[in-house]
């Protein structure tokens, strides 16, 4: 009776112990810091840093090259992420296809290091149209039990407002693809967790 007893008591605290688990790591890769580092008329920068508990780097570098399975398809010009790619290696393309002979280049990759840096120049979104360079850089780095991915993006130029307006607009859009990306490396989905 009594060991009957003890493993119907094991079995109700794993019930009620492994939703936990599930919940703390999806909330552990979504956990990031943000930061509008500054904003001015002609320029910003940007500065968000995710910890991804038990993930290697090169294991966040390969996820980083799948845009496609993690990018926000909310924020692509097709609605379809996977028509993303993102080559990682220098003059690799960060582009969308949206159709025979019909695309978009987000950016070209200036600077590759595996499993550590990677540097994309070019304006993202709506701030393409405009006169504008954006440097987005992918740092990645050992951190305590995993790694820690911070993200800038540092934009300067002409646009249609002064661009410490775009800065908060950006700043939410991109902030939201770091922790889709920390989401995706540490527990193999990219959306956050329902409510």
């Amino acid at each position: 009776m009594r060991a009957c007893l003890t493993s119907m008591v094991a079995r109700r605290v794993a019930a009620i112990v492994a939703p936990i688990a599930v919940v703390a790591a999806l909330l552990g890769a979504a956990a990031a810091r943000a930061e509008i580092v500054s904003a001015g008329p002609s320029g910003f920068n940007l500065r968000h840093t995710a910890e991804t508990p038990n993930v290697a780097p090169p294991i966040i570098w390969a996820a980083l090259a799948d845009v496609a399975k993690w990018w926000d398809p909310e924020h692509t010009y097709s609605g379809d992420a996977r028509n993303l790619t993102l080559e990682p290696f220098v003059r690799g393309c960060f582009c969308e296809k949206l159709g025979l002979y019909a695309g978009i280049e987000h950016g070209n990759v200036v600077y590759a290091m595996p499993a550590k840096t990677l540097r994309i120049n070019g304006a993202l979104g709506p701030l393409q149209e405009f006169g504008i360079t954006g440097v987005m850089t992918w740092q990645i780095e050992s951190a305590a039990g995993g790694s820690r991915i911070t993200f800038t993006y540092n934009v300067g130029g002409f646009a249609d407002r002064p661009l410490a307006d775009w800065a908060p607009i950006v700043d939410e859009v991109l902030g939201g693809q770091l922790q889709r990306l920390a989401r995706y490396v540490s527990v193999g989905n990219p959306e956050p967790p329902k409510q």
